[in-house]
């Protein structure tokens, strides 16, 4: 089970860490992500860790500016990491997290069809 929490409204160029706590799954084999969804938008793709050999990915809107991570205990996953830095108001949107029991390709980790298991999801706001 997923669990997402640490959104907020922030001042455009500021930052907040979202969190993603997940029970207890063994890390080399998922594939863990952030999606956002902004309304009236689909829901799309923000990074991605694969378990497996640790590949991070992140959409072109936001690399260099937010960073995946993760915490785990004897290889099992605890809390997955979003810091977001830099934040512009484009950026507003619910964040959720997702993960697969798999190791995710590039052409399939920002696609939402491809994880079947979602946190609840928590709303990120950057306005002044």
């Amino acid at each position: 089970q997923l669990q997402a929490c640490g959104g907020g409204l922030v001042q455009p160029g500021g930052s907040l860490r979202l969190s993603c706590a997940a029970s207890g799954f063994r890390f080399a084999d998922y594939t863990i992500g952030w999606f956002r969804q902004a309304p009236g938008k689909e829901r799309e793709g923000v990074s991605s860790f694969r378990g497996s050999d640790g590949r991070t990915t992140y959409a072109d809107a936001v690399k260099g500016r937010f960073t995946i991570s993760r915490d785990k205990v004897r290889n099992t996953v605890k809390t997955v990491y979003l810091q977001m830095n830099s934040l512009k108001p484009e950026d507003t949107a619910v964040y959720y997290c997702a993960t697969v029991r798999r190791s995710l390709l590039l052409s399939q980790w920002g696609l939402a069809r491809s994880y079947d298991s979602w946190g609840q999801g928590t709303q990120v706001t950057v306005s002044s």
